[in-house]
């Protein structure tokens, strides 16, 4: 469910629970289907918000360096590594 949608919810939720006159619906509680409307969508809304939040699969970019010497020739070898790591 996205923001939108779980907005849309809320909006028809609040509609059949205190805007439309009791009654216009036989044999069903409308003010009840309108406060589980709102409820799902305010878990909707919630959830669409927890999900897009910008600290989700955040990585960040480590960097090494290593140092030899060869021992044969005696040069020193620096070797820079660059990998992503998770947060």
């Amino acid at each position: 469910m996205r923001i939108g949608s779980a907005i849309f919810l809320i909006a028809i939720g609040a509609i059949l629970a205190w805007a439309v006159a009791p009654g216009l619906i036989p044999n069903v509680n409308q003010a009840m289907i309108g406060y589980i409307l709102m409820a799902v969508g305010v878990v909707g809304l919630i959830a669409s918000l927890v999900l897009a939040s910008p600290g989700r699969g955040r990585t960040r970019r480590v960097s090494e360096s290593r140092t030899v010497v060869d021992p044969n020739t005696g040069e020193t070898i620096t070797r820079n590594e660059s990998r992503d790591a998770s947060l």
